[in-house]
């Protein structure tokens, strides 16, 4: 059975930063490209960031280009998002999902319609 389980959510004030952590369990975990998503009350869900199945290409969505880096370390079939200088318009609830490796190389590398496995999601809350 495959599960995604994203932790690292909380409270932080602008200006902040915080890790999350999605661990991946039940399938071949480096034969994957990984997404995170965020979606906030009352609008859609949207891409922030994937990275490719070895980690070496990586993809941001421009309201989070330079404040966020995504990673993974396979050997523990992990993948982290570092948030920092965290704005308002950040919050949202975070979720990790899987895809076919290559679709990261491809126009619809945020099209959350081709992940496949979703986790349930980590709440990040941004405000003074």
């Amino acid at each position: 059975e495959v599960q995604l389980q994203a932790s690292g959510g909380g409270l932080v004030q602008p200006g902040g930063s915080l890790r999350l952590s999605c661990a991946v369990s039940g399938f071949p975990f480096d034969d994957y490209a990984i997404g995170w998503f965020r979606q906030a009350p009352g609008k859609e869900r949207e891409g922030v960031s994937c990275i490719s199945s070895s980690g070496g290409s990586s993809y941001y969505e421009s309201s989070v280009k330079g404040r966020f880096t995504i990673s993974r370390d396979n050997a523990k079939n992990m993948v982290y998002l570092q948030m920092n200088s965290l704005k308002p318009e950040d919050t949202a609830a975070y979720y990790c999902a899987t895809a076919p490796p290559i679709v990261i190389f491809t126009i619809n590398r945020m099209d959350a319609t081709k992940y496949d496995y979703w986790g349930q999601g980590t709440q990040v809350t941004v405000s003074s």
